[in-house]
Formats: structure tokens, C-alpha cells, sequence
């Protein structure tokens, strides 16, 4: 009998062990999709480890871990984690989400995990302005959509103040620093975790009474998800667990954070010019608003507005940025610059501000390239001048391909696709970006260690530029905006959301029209005023060449040799960086181009003007002046109205060399036409769309002049 029930015992109890097992192992494999904010201090941000962290994301592991599930986190955003929760992408998310009834008819929400509130910041030296009433007659800022900006709309009459929105915390507290605004309304746990991490402002009055913030799930599903949070929350309360994670990011800051001061350095000039490369992105580059965006040209600003000095950003592409820096028409240069100690010989750099890397990338679905070996005998293509072709020229014999160099990484990624090259090398964000953007490529081999960028001024010159840059740079790790710049554009390839899809010539079109427009504008206006100017000197020069005068027949041959016998791209170089050097004048680069154009054009106007008038018969002119003409009475009444005759049809031929020759011109930085397809191509990779559509504006234009002359020669004839 007792054999029986120790019988009965026993598979009881492996029946326990097996359910428990089952229950354990099916806890295991739940794994919740959960969405959440990017950047949300203290909520959910990255570390100084690239960890993302904060009140939310340490709450929710903390539960998950409590109740037995897996979190598969994606750190997408506040509107695209809406958008996955509501599409079935998502589980749930936590992103310091207030509890409104309008979100209910939507999504079923927690418990709430933190009561929040808004509260009042002013500058940390403002003490004018100790409650509501001392915001009479100024300007108070609020970020777009939020709590605090409903706030201040239903109180702006009651307490007489202006409102200034901003798109996020960055913008609304340099608003702060710089006196743009007397005051900031935000989240008090927002504004107490910016303070705590050394943003110099201090908080005003009690906070106001806020909605509440839960972890919310699509309406009708997900509801043992709900369950788990809810219990797991109640559980970190009790065991106080909840007070620490939320203490940790509120009360204190980061003990391991440098604290510190900034050093405020003297600008000593009211402007300084800061030379950048026009497309490499995510370091420079346009966004879809046209605005030139990235990790330079982010880092230089707040490093200016930090400092409290003032810059003009030129966007000329890397070449261009060194020639104006070597040429004094830039004090600095940002452009994704590896220090180096060639370099150094010419520059003084700034502290390293990003590490990078090289790697190969390959077109997707090329399997046989693998490692280095696997290059042998293929064609690998990089960038002129970049660390990515030394490494190519230094390895060259080792692996056995050739390299084939090109000027811009639209180029370079347009011969992977097209299959000119069999792979590429090129620094590691870059291609990310890329890839983030529609590339077809991967990149089958881990990347090279790569140098460090820097700031750049020329050797010498300078120095306190160099020192405001590093004493900002500090400040900015220090308080982890460095942090927030970089994964902005490294983490999502991206610093703007896509209003539209730019994979599609349509798409291009409609997000594009506008920017394509005034680039084809700058085209014509470039061919126009050259054109005109060209003329007048052309018809100079050409009368001078068929003169009686032999001084003056001698002048024009030697101006129209030297003219014609400078490639243009040269004659442009030439004017724009060495002419602006020689005079100690900067020239735009507009103007720039304009003369190189003008110059251009009329010795070829010259010519043509020339050989017009040799073509009219040589017995016209001895005739009239055997009838006691002067020459410069037959050549107005008798060789020029018939030399005019042959000479429009190569003069409008003429206007369309100079319209396409204004391609050319882009190379000192002018954003015509073809350089803002460039621009594009940086943005979207889309280079075929992009220059397709480039290519069809030109010969609608071109053929419409062309039709134009035909026209003209007819009535003239």
C-alpha cells in the first residue's frame, strides 16, 4: 500500500515538474515587440555606451524580468511607435505616453506608472522672473504638441506673454541659453534630468498638476501583456524597486559624468567661416527641406551657440573646403576630416569629435566576394584622396585587384550597382547611411579600424576657434548631447522623416521640384549674365582682331590663346580660390563663376565675331572705302549688318554651350542644376532617377532655345 501511493507520489510529482517545465519554457519563448521614444531623457535615451536607458526602459526590463517575459525593444520613435502599435508591428510601448481620454478609444493603457506635471525654467542667472506674473511682455517657449504648449495657449491672456514652439528639447533650451526666449515650459522630470546633467537653467515654482503615464496596447489585444506590466508594477512598487530606478534619473545624475566647467573662450571675429563638404552624408548634407543637416553641421552650431560665437557655413565639397581653407576664404573646415600627420604639416586640428572606420560593401546578392582573398583579380573602387584608397593602394599587391578611383560617392555606389566595379570601400556611417536609404549593397567583411575626424583651421591661424570647438565638444559629451547628435543620424541613417517615397521618379519629382527649380534658375542666370557680359566682350575682342591696327590684332590673339587654351574647371579654380588669394578679396562663388564663364565665352564670341566678318567678301570694304568711306562707317553701315546675319545661329550655339558649360562651375561650389541633383543623390542615392531627370530638364530646355534660334535666323534672313 505504501508502495502504491509512493507510485502515485512520484508521477504526481513528475507531472509538477513537467508542467512547471512546460510553463517555464513557454515563458521563455514570449518575446513582446515593444515600441519607444528615441531620445526622451530621462525616460529612454542612449548611454555613453550606446545603451539605451532611462525611467521607462530600466521600469520595463525591471518588469519583464518579474513576470517572466522577454522585451525585444525598438527604440523607433514616439509617432512610429503609435503607428506599429496601431498596425499589429508592435505589442505595446513605453514612451512617457500620456493617458488621455482621446488615446483610450485607441489603445488600452496601465496602470499609471508616473504622474508627471509641467513646470517653468528660466536661465540659471535670470532672477527677474520668479512667477507667472513676471512673464508679462515676454516670449516663453514650449515644444510643439505637448502639455506645456496647451498650457501656456489657455493662460497666454491671463499672464500677457508671447509663445514660441520648437520642434524639440535642443532647440527650446539654447532658446533659453541665448535670451530667444525668457522662459521654458517642459515635462519637470525632462527639465530636472537636463538640469541635473549640467543644462544651466533652474527651475520656477511648483509644478503643475499633469496627466499621467502608462504603457499602452492596441484596444482588445495584448491584454496578458496589460496584465503582466500591471502586476509586475504593483511588485516594484512594494519592493521599492520602483522609487530606485526613478530616483536614479531624477533626483541624482551620473556620477562617472565629467562635470567639470566649460571655459568660455573670446571669438575674435564676428564671423567665421566655416568651409564643409556639400554631400557626404551623415556628416553634411541636405535634408528634404533642403537644409543642410548632419553630424558636422549639428556639432558646429551647437558648439557656436555653446561658445556664443557666430558662423557662415559654405557647403563647397571637400576639395573646395581645403583650397578656401589653404586660400584664407574659410577660417575652419568640418567635412568628415581624418587627422593625419601629412595633414598636420598644413592644419592645426581640434580634439578627435568621431572615430571611424572603412569597409568593403559589395552589390546585394553578390555571394562571392566574402574576404580580401576573394578580390583577387576584381576592380575595387574608392573615393580620391580618402583613407579608404590608401588602405586599397597599400594592400593593392597583397590581394591582387585593381582600384579604380572616383570624385563622389554617388559615382562610387552608381558603378557597384551598375557593375563597373565588382566592390567598394568607403567609411563605414557612410555606407550605413546608404544602406539606410535604399542602396542595394552589404558588406560581407568586418570593417577596418579607421582614423579619427577633426576640426580643422589652417596651421597657425586661428587658435581660438580651434579652442571654443574643443571646450564645446567637452560640454557636449559631458551633458551627452554629443551622444543624442550622433545616434540621430548614425542609429536611424536618417535626420528627417521621408514626407514622400523618393525610391520612385514621381516621388523625386513631388519632394524635389522646388529645389530642382531654383537650381535650374541658378543655370540659367549663370548662362544669362555670362552670356551678356560675354558678348560684349567677344564682339570687343573680335573687332580688335580683324582691326587695321596691328597692336590691337596681336591683343585679341593673345587673349583668345590664353583663354581657350585654359580648361575651364581650371580658369574656374584659378579665379575663385587663387585670384580671391592674390587680391586678399574673397570672391562668391557665384561671381566666381559668372567670370570664368564670361571669360570663356567671349574668346570663343571673338572668333565667331572674327570669321563673320571675314566672311562678308574682302571687296565690300575696298569698295566702300574707294568711295571715301571711313572704315569704321563702312564696317557700321556696310560689313557688320551682313556679318550679324552669319553670325547669330553660332552665337545661340554659343548661349548653349555656356548653358551646359555652367555643369562645369559646380565644382567651386555654385548649386546649379546638376550640383543640386548631386545634393539630392547625397540625400536619397538615387542617382540614375536623379540624373535622368537632370538629363531630361537640360534637353527641354536646350531643344527650346534651339527651336528659338531657328525662329530668330529666319526672321533675320
Amino acid at each position: 500500500m505504501k508502495r502504491k501511493h509512493m507510485s502515485f507520489a512520484l508521477i504526481a510529482l513528475i507531472i509538477s515538474i513537467f508542467t512547471l517545465s512546460v510553463k517555464s519554457a513557454s515563458a521563455e519563448e514570449t518575446t513582446y515587440k515593444i515600441g519607444t521614444d528615441l531620445t526622451f531623457a530621462p525616460f529612454e535615451f542612449q548611454n555613453e555606451n550606446n545603451e539605451y536607458v532611462g525611467i521607462d526602459i530600466d521600469l520595463l526590463n525591471a518588469i519583464a524580468e518579474d513576470q517572466g517575459f522577454a522585451v525585444d525593444l525598438r527604440p523607433l520613435g514616439f509617432d512610429a511607435s503609435i503607428q506599429g502599435v496601431q498596425s499589429n508591428q508592435l505589442d505595446g510601448m513605453i514612451a512617457g505616453m500620456s493617458i488621455t481620454d482621446e488615446r483610450k478609444e485607441t489603445f488600452d493603457f496601465s496602470d499609471p506608472y508616473f504622474d508627471s506635471g509641467i513646470q517653468m525654467a528660466v536661465a540659471a542667472d535670470n532672477d527677474s522672473i520668479t512667477s507667472y506674473e513676471d512673464l508679462e511682455g515676454e516670449t516663453v517657449g514650449a515644444k510643439v504638441g505637448t502639455e506645456s504648449a496647451r498650457f501656456l495657449e489657455e493662460n497666454k491672456d491671463q499672464y500677457g506673454y508671447d509663445i514660441k514652439l520648437y520642434d524639440d528639447a535642443t532647440g527650446l533650451y539654447g532658446a533659453v541659453r541665448n535670451g530667444t526666449v525668457a522662459a521654458a515650459f517642459d515635462d519637470y522630470p525632462v527639465l530636472g534630468y537636463a538640469i541635473n546633467n549640467g543644462e544651466p537653467m533652474k527651475l520656477v515654482g511648483e509644478p503643475e498638476k499633469g496627466a499621467s503615464y502608462g504603457f499602452a496596447v492596441r484596444k482588445g489585444q495584448n491584454q496578458e501583456l496589460l496584465e503582466k506590466f500591471n502586476a509586475g508594477l504593483a511588485n516594484m512598487k512594494a519592493s521599492g524597486k520602483y522609487d530606485e530606478i526613478v530616483n536614479t534619473y531624477i533626483t541624482t545624475s551620473d556620477s562617472d559624468a565629467d562635470t567639470s566647467e566649460m571655459v568660455k573662450v573670446e571669438p575674435k571675429k564676428d564671423v567665421y567661416r566655416i568651409a564643409s563638404d556639400s554631400a557626404f552624408a551623415p556628416f553634411e548634407f541636405q535634408n528634404e527641406d533642403n537644409e543642410y543637416v548632419g553630424i558636422d553641421v549639428d556639432l558646429m552650431n551647437r558648439a557656436a551657440e555653446l561658445q556664443g560665437f557666430n558662423i557662415e557655413f559654405n557647403f563647397i565639397g571637400f576639395s573646395g573646403a581645403l583650397q578656401a581653407l589653404d586660400g584664407n576664404q574659410a577660417d575652419g573646415m568640418i567635412a568628415g576630416m581624418t587627422i593625419t600627420d601629412e595633414r598636420r604639416q598644413s592644419y592645426d586640428f581640434s580634439d578627435s569629435y568621431f572615430e571611424s572606420g572603412i569597409q568593403i560593401a559589395v552589390k546585394e546578392g553578390n555571394d562571392s566576394i566574402n574576404s580580401y582573398e576573394d578580390l583577387d583579380g576584381k576592380t575595387v573602387g574608392a573615393k580620391v584622396g580618402t583613407e579608404s584608397a590608401d588602405f586599397l593602394i597599400a594592400n593593392e599587391e597583397k590581394y591582387g585587384y585593381s582600384i579604380k578611383y572616383y570624385d563622389a560617392a554617388d559615382q562610387l555606389y552608381a558603378a557597384v550597382n551598375g557593375g563597373q566595379i565588382d566592390a567598394m570601400m568607403d567609411d563605414y556611417p557612410v555606407i550605413g547611411y546608404a544602406i539606410s536609404q535604399g542602396q542595394k549593397l552589404v558588406t560581407p567583411i568586418e570593417k577596418e579600424s579607421g582614423g579619427q575626424y577633426g576640426f580643422a583651421v589652417k596651421k597657425g591661424q586661428n587658435p581660438e576657434l580651434i579652442q571654443m570647438f574643443n571646450e564645446a565638444l567637452k560640454e557636449m559629451k559631458r551633458t551627452g548631447e554629443y551622444d543624442q547628435i550622433i545616434n540621430k543620424y548614425i542609429e536611424d541613417g536618417s535626420a528627417t522623416e521621408k514626407r514622400v517615397d523618393e525610391s520612385t521618379i514621381t516621388g523625386l519629382i513631388s519632394n524635389n521640384y522646388n529645389v530642382l527649380l531654383k537650381g535650374l534658375w541658378n543655370t540659367l542666370l549663370l548662362a544669362l549674365i555670362s552670356f551678356a557680359l560675354a558678348l560684349v566682350i567677344g564682339i570687343i575682342f573680335g573687332l580688335f582682331s580683324v582691326a587695321p591696327i596691328k597692336a590691337l590684332r596681336v591683343f585679341a590673339g593673345i587673349y583668345v590663346d590664353i583663354i581657350r587654351g585654359i580648361p575651364m574647371m581650371v580658369l574656374a579654380f584659378f579665379i575663385f580660390f587663387g585670384l580671391s588669394d592674390a587680391i586678399g578679396i574673397t570672391i562668391p562663388d557665384f561671381a566666381a563663376g559668372v567670370i570664368t564663364l564670361t571669360l570663356n565665352a567671349s574668346a570663343y564670341i571673338a572668333e565667331i565675331v572674327r570669321g563673320g566678318i571675314n566672311a562678308v567678301p574682302k571687296g565690300q570694304m575696298e569698295a566702300s572705302r574707294s568711295l571715301g568711306m571711313t572704315y569704321t562707317r563702312t564696317m557700321q553701315k556696310i560689313i557688320l549688318p551682313q556679318a550679324i546675319k552669319i553670325m547669330i545661329p553660332s552665337f545661340v550655339n554659343q548661349f548653349v554651350i555656356s548653358l551646359k558649360d555652367t555643369t562645369i562651375i559646380s565644382v567651386i561650389g555654385v548649386v546649379e542644376l546638376l550640383q543640386t541633383g548631386k545634393i539630392i543623390v547625397a540625400r536619397t542615392t538615387q542617382s540614375t532617377y536623379v540624373y535622368l531627370i537632370i538629363a531630361i530638364i537640360y534637353l527641354v530646355v536646350i531643344t527650346a532655345l534651339t527651336k528659338l534660334a531657328k525662329v530668330l535666323e529666319k526672321k533675320v534672313k
